[in-house]
This record gives C-alpha cells, structure tokens and sequence, in this order.
C-alpha cells in the first residue's frame, strides 16, 4: 500500500523506506560488526522483529559511532514501536543531511505525539532543499492524517516558486490532490504546470488521466489514441478504467490481458475480473472461484481477550483523518506494521491469524501456475505485507478496492456495532467482488461477510472488496495482507 512508504514501515505496498545499510552487508566494518548487522537484517526480512531489535542494538552498543548500526537500531526500534526520535536524531549526526534519515526521525516524532516539532523538521529542511519531493509529499500526508484541510499542501506552492521548472515537484502536487479525488484542484495545479513548462510528457499524460479519472471526457472513446502506441502500464490501467466508464469491456479486457504474463500483472487481475463478469466469460469464475475463493472463520478469541486488544488498538488510533490514498471513509487508520507492535494481545492475535491463513492455503484447490492465488508457493512461512487497524464511526466505511501487493487478504472484526445502531442489513458487511462506484458497472457482490467479534474474513488480494456503510457505533478491525511467497523462503 502507498500509505505505508508516507508511514514509513518499510513494509508493503509498498515502501522504499529500509534503512538503506542495513541490506548491503557488502559494506565493510570492524569487527563483527557487518555480522551483526546482516543478521538483524535477515531477522529482519524474517519478520522475527525481536530478535532483530536486539541483534542490532548490540551493533549499536558495541559501535556507537557507526552510521549504518546507528541508522539501523533507529530504523527497527521504530518498526518494533518502541522510542525512535532520539535514536535518528543520533543517526543524523552521524550522516548530516541524509533525506532518508530526516523522512524517517519526522516519522518517529510524529508516532511519539511531537507533530510540531516533526513539521518544524520537514518544513527548515524543505526551505533549504525545495525540490525534495519526497518530504513535501510526507509533510503534506501529516496535516491531513492531523486533520488540517485549510493549507495542507502549501509547502509545494512555495517550492514551485522557488523551483518553477521542475516538473517532479508539480506532479507530486497534483498526485497527491488525484489521490483524494479533488479533480478540481488537481487541475488547478496542472494547468499552473503547464503554463510554466511547455511540450512535457509527463504533463500530457496527467492530463489524459485527469480527463479520464474525473469523467469529464467519460464518452470520448479517442481519448487515449494520441498515445496508442505507449507501452506503459500506468497509462494502460487508465485506458482499461475509461473503457469501462463507456461501456466497452470487450476494449478494456483485450489491454488488460496483455499484461497477464508481465510484471505489472495483479494490477489488472482485478479488471479483468469485472471484464469478465460483465462479457459473461467463464474465466471470472477460474480467476474468483465458483464459489469464490474467500472464507470466514470465528476464531478462537474470548470475550476478554477481544476487549483487551480492542483498548490496546484503541490507544494506537493517533490520527485524526485517514491517509489520503486509503480506502478508508469516516475513521482513522493505524501506522506502522501492527503486527509488529510488542503488545501481548496483538502478538497473540497474530498468532491466531497465521495458524488460519496457513489452514486457508492448505485448503485451496490445487496449483495453478497461472493464476494469482492458486500459482504462488504454499511451502514458505506465513509473512504480512503490511498489517494495520482501521477504526470506523458512524457512516464510516471503505471504499471498493483491491491489494495488488498482497497474495490474501483479510478483515479481522475486534468491535462491531450493535445491529439496531447499525442498520439492517447487510450494514457494516464486508463485501465481496463489489467493483468500484466511480466505474459505475451493473455488478452487485458476490458475497457479503457478516461482521462479528472475532470472525476473520480471508479472500484474494486481487479480489474487489470494501465494507457497507453503518449508521453509527464503532467498529474496529485489524486487517493484513499476506506476502507473496518468493522462490525460496528467507530464514
């Protein structure tokens, strides 16, 4: 997930933010210091957190003024949700300047309730580097998860000033406006772009986007033939969703199926589902299952354990507004991989949740090397892509949406509202093969999964899903996506 790279886990969806020493064990050190730090490394990559925050604590205690133990003990301490700020702040005395270091101490502020002094840190460094495009994007991500909606992204205006021609800078600024769907603001900015640099591609193609994804240009089915003969996956996503709009699936599943054997493929397996669906092909059912392939299991929670990890979760809920390309409406979603977090009650639910999903793999029909769930390997241990707690109010729901870093994902129900706060059914359900609203396709759901306190639901990630609006209560769950298994598995 995008969120997870402005959270700074390292995990998922992705994320670029590993303490970059960390994996290079090619880099020298005394002593047995490069030992240490390639195995908290490959404890790390493990997901076995523990023993990597202490593996690599000692490389700090024994070598204080190195950077890359320095780096790293900060990097896993905020991962494991322990003290970080001042373990980066040490760090960056260490390497003066380094982006990834600053990115990640602002991270570890915020977590620890100093959002001022985070912002403080981001805004004196983007003064003195306006074309960081990574800090304006993370800056910008605070105020709105702090709930600030008045000027949240007037760092990038500044630096546009400062930096008129770079282009990078403009199309962070108007991603971050797509993102939220604020298509009027998102032209604004392009059409300032575009007015100070001329004959851009990037520009051009943001443009097409832009056009396509608000639905001004929803009947022009030339819309994407200037650029016909442009390989590029993102532009080819786009190209499947406007033929959708129009009406015109048999278009969009011959783009899509092109990328089925590529590497861009679980972003269109979720497309081609809805293709499928709509042309009537049997292939929906290969792809979804018949029935699908998605199950729900009450797991062994007691009515004490639930509570205690729903107070646990509850104090992890820091944030006022949902991070901006989340699928999350009217809540709050956590930081950091949960299932990382030291607590005694999480550590036991990820316990119960992995013992499930290894149960779920077995169970699946046999291997299909083609397909996105049936082809991975089923040999390897269980590890999350990401892992996190979303917490819903009153008329708080999630958006259609799909996992197209993950293999299976899920919806672990700590609290659900009472039924008569909630509505009638099938209120506050999750889901199942609901395309997304904006596509406006004639597809009801495949399944819809009755929320109840300790039910995991767990389905493909490339399956469409999201959770039916609520009139009020509470309802907090923990969901995860499971890792695609590699060719072989990392001890």
């Amino acid at each position: 997930m995008a969120a997870q790279a402005a959270r700074g886990d390292g995990i998922g969806g992705g994320a670029a933010t590993d303490p970059p020493a960390i994996h290079r064990p090619a880099l020298q050190g005394p002593g047995d210091l490069t030992d240490l730090i390639q195995r908290a490394a490959e404890l790390r990559a493990a997901q076995r957190m523990e023993e990597a925050l202490e593996t690599i604590a000692q490389a700090a205690k024994l070598h204080p003024e190195d950077p890359r133990a320095a780096f790293g003990f900060a990097q896993i301490s905020f991962e494991c949700w322990r003290p970080a700020a001042a373990l980066f702040a040490h760090a960056r005395t260490l390497v003066p300047g380094n982006p990834d270091i600053i990115r990640n101490h602002a991270l570890a502020l915020a977590a620890e309730g100093d959002g001022a002094r985070a912002r403080r840190l981001l805004e004196d460094t983007l003064k003195a580097a306006p074309g960081w495009v990574d800090g304006h994007r993370i800056l910008a991500v605070q105020r709105i998860t702090e709930g600030d909606e008045a000027g949240f992204d007037r760092n990038y205006a500044a630096a546009v000033k400062s930096e008129p021609q770079n282009t990078a800078l403009w199309m962070g600024w108007f991603q971050l406006h797509a993102q939220r769907k604020n298509w009027d603001r998102a032209g604004e900015v392009l059409r300032d772009a575009m007015a100070q640099i001329t004959r851009n591609r990037s520009l051009e193609l943001a443009t097409l986007y832009l056009a396509s994804e608000s639905g001004s240009a929803r009947d022009d089915a030339e819309l994407f033939d200037a650029i016909a003969d442009l390989a590029d996956p993102g532009i080819d996503l786009c190209r499947v969703r406007h033929h959708l709009r129009d009406g015109d699936a048999q278009s969009a599943m011959a783009i899509a199926e092109r990328h089925t054997n590529g590497p861009a493929a679980r972003m269109f397996w979720p497309y081609l589902s809805l293709c499928w669906r709509l042309l009537d092909d049997p292939r929906a059912g290969w792809l979804d299952g018949a029935p699908i392939f998605a199950d729900a299991i009450d797991l062994d929670f007691s009515a004490a354990e639930l509570a205690e990890l729903a107070e646990v979760l509850r104090s992890l809920h820091r944030l006022k507004a949902p991070y901006p390309d989340q699928s999350v409406r009217g809540g709050t979603q956590t930081d950091r991989q949960l299932f990382f977090h030291p607590d005694p009650a999480i550590q036991g639910a990820r316990r119960k949740v992995a013992e499930a999903v290894q149960n779920y793999v077995e169970a699946l029909p046999a291997v299909d090397a083609s397909h996105p769930l049936l082809g991975p390997a089923r040999d390897q241990p269980v590890l999350f892509e990401g892992s996190w707690s979303v917490r819903l109010a009153g008329a708080g729901y999630h958006a259609a949406h799909t996992h197209v870093m993950g293999w299976i994902s899920s919806a672990l129900y700590i609290v659900v509202p009472e039924p008569i706060s909630a509505g009638s059914a099938p209120a506050g359900h999750l889901a199942l093969g609901t395309p997304p609203p904006e596509l406006e396709l004639s597809l009801s759901a495949y399944q819809h999964i009755e929320p109840q306190p300790g039910r995991l639901a767990l389905f493909p990630s490339t399956l469409w899903h999201g959770t039916e609006p609520f009139a009020e209560g509470e309802r907090m769950t923990i969901a995860f996506d499971i890792r695609i298994p590699q060719v072989s598995a990392v001890f």
